[in-house]
C-alpha cells in the first residue's frame, strides 16, 4: 500500500511539473474536490460523496460509494456533475478517463456514458451547454468519445456523406444547425474496457470554435458556437468512471484554429 501511494505521489508531482512547463494549471489536487461543486439530480443524505469520491490513487472515482447496479433501469438520482467554481472562455482543457465495472441508472439505454460539459451558464441536470461526449457502446463495439452533444446551444459543424465529422479542409460540408449528437471522426485510437486511460482535450476560443481531441488525434471541430463562456463540468451518468490529471490552460488572446489543426 505504501509503494502504491509513493508511486502516486511521484506521478502527481511529475504531472504538476509538466503542467507548469506548458502553462497549464491543475484543477484537481488528487486529494479532494476543493475548487469543485457537486450537483446531483436528487442529492442529500451524503449521496453526493458516494457518487463523486477521491480514491487512494488520487483519481476522481464516480460511483465509488455505491453498489453495482444501483437503481439500474429504475432511477436517475445519481445523474450529476462536478462543476468548476470559475467560468472560462478561451482555454485548453485536458483530462484522462477510464471505465470501471459498475453499471447503474439507464445503462441499458446509453451503455457506458459520461461526458464533459463546457460553456455552461446554468447548473441543471442536464445543463444547457456543449458536451464532449464520453461513451462506449459495448453492444455494437462503437466508441462515441469526442462526439459533440448540443444541449440547447447550437454551432456550425462539418460532415462527410455519413453525417460524421470531416474537416472542411478535407471536404467536410457545413450541416444545418441542430441539437443532439454530432458524431466524431471514426477512429480505433481509444481504450474501452481494457482498464487503460484515454486522454481527452477540449480547445475552445470563446464563441469562435471548439476542437475535440482523443489520445492526441483531432476527432471533432465546430465553429460559431452559441455561447462564449461558462463553467466546466465532468459527468456521472450510467457507469463507473475514473478521472485524473484534470488541467486547464487559459488564453488571453485569440488563436486561430489553424494553429491547433496542423
Amino acid at each position: 500500500m505504501r509503494i502504491i501511494t509513493k508511486i502516486g505521489i511521484v506521478l502527481t508531482a511529475l504531472f504538476v511539473a509538466c503542467s507548469a512547463n506548458n502553462g497549464s494549471v491543475p484543477l484537481f489536487n488528487g486529494k479532494n474536490l476543493d475548487g469543485w461543486t457537486i450537483q446531483l439530480r436528487k442529492g442529500g443524505n451524503g449521496l453526493e460523496e458516494k457518487v463523486f469520491g477521491v480514491n487512494n490513487s488520487g483519481e476522481v472515482h464516480v460511483f465509488q460509494g455505491l453498489p453495482d447496479r444501483y437503481q439500474l433501469g429504475t432511477g436517475s438520482d445519481t445523474h450529476g456533475m462536478i462543476w468548476t467554481n470559475k467560468e472560462y472562455s478561451m482555454f485548453h482543457f485536458r483530462f484522462e478517463y477510464k471505465w470501471g465495472k459498475k453499471i447503474c441508472n439507464n445503462f441499458h439505454q446509453f451503455q457506458y456514458d459520461a461526458g464533459c460539459y463546457y460553456h455552461v451558464n446554468d447548473q441543471e441536470i442536464w445543463p444547457k451547454g456543449i458536451e464532449y461526449q464520453i461513451r462506449y457502446n459495448h453492444e455494437t463495439n462503437e466508441n462515441h468519445t469526442g462526439d459533440f452533444w448540443a444541449s440547447s446551444v447550437d454551432f456550425q459543424w462539418y460532415v462527410n456523406d455519413n453525417n460524421e465529422f470531416l474537416p472542411p479542409a478535407e471536404g467536410g460540408k457545413p450541416m444545418e444547425k441542430r441539437m443532439g449528437e454530432h458524431r466524431a471522426k471514426r477512429t480505433d485510437n481509444y481504450h474501452a474496457l481494457d482498464d487503460e486511460w484515454n486522454i481527452c482535450e477540449v480547445i475552445v476560443m470563446g464563441d469562435k470554435y471548439a476542437i475535440h481531441k482523443l489520445n492526441g488525434e483531432i476527432v471533432n471541430y465546430a465553429t460559431d458556437l452559441g455561447r462564449s463562456s461558462g463553467i466546466i463540468g465532468l459527468q456521472s451518468e450510467t457507469a463507473e468512471i475514473f478521472y485524473r490529471n484534470i488541467e486547464i490552460k487559459e488564453f488571453y488572446e485569440f488563436i486561430p484554429a489553424e494553429e491547433f489543426l496542423k
